[in-house]
């Protein structure tokens, strides 16, 4: 029930972000066309020489389930547990469950560490994040913020 999200104000994204729990047994019904922000239960740290890259299994994407929009890359530096952007493109509504593989990660090996890991250093907004986590785009250079996430 708001006009639009604009990325400059902290205040609509809060509006638009609800917050759901779904415990152990229970299912959680994505409906055709919705977009959910979920979480992963495990904690990864990417060394500096690594990238992850997060794919959706292949069994839900049969489904029409995908697992990510654009943020399918873990940086190397990163650590905490990853979000995913959860969207179902098909006509039936799926049910998603704790402790379902959703996804996975494959790496690939640079030449060389990176100069400039992810993380505090280098003002990354998202390092050591537990559970889902809106966009924080308003902190970005752009918008005002003091940090930009390069």
């Amino acid at each position: 029930n708001i006009p639009c999200i604009h990325p400059n104000s902290e205040q609509e994204v809060d509006e638009y972000v609800d917050e759901t729990y779904v415990e152990e047994g229970e299912d959680f019904i994505l409906h055709p066309g919705d977009f959910v922000l979920g979480t992963t239960k495990e904690r990864v740290e990417i060394p500096d020489d690594l990238i992850a890259h997060v794919e959706g299994r292949s069994s839900l994407g049969r489904l029409a389930v995908v697992v990510h929009a654009t943020a399918g890359l873990c940086d190397p530096g990163y650590e905490g547990q990853i979000t995913l952007e959860l969207s179902n493109l098909g006509t039936a509504p799926v049910a998603l469950t704790p402790e379902m593989r959703i996804s996975q990660l494959t790496f690939t090996e640079l030449k060389n560490p990176a100069e400039r890991p992810y993380g505090a250093e280098r003002g990354s907004k998202y390092q050591g994040q537990a559970g889902p986590q809106a966009s924080r785009i308003q902190s970005d250079e752009e918008f005002g913020g003091e940090q930009l996430d390069r």
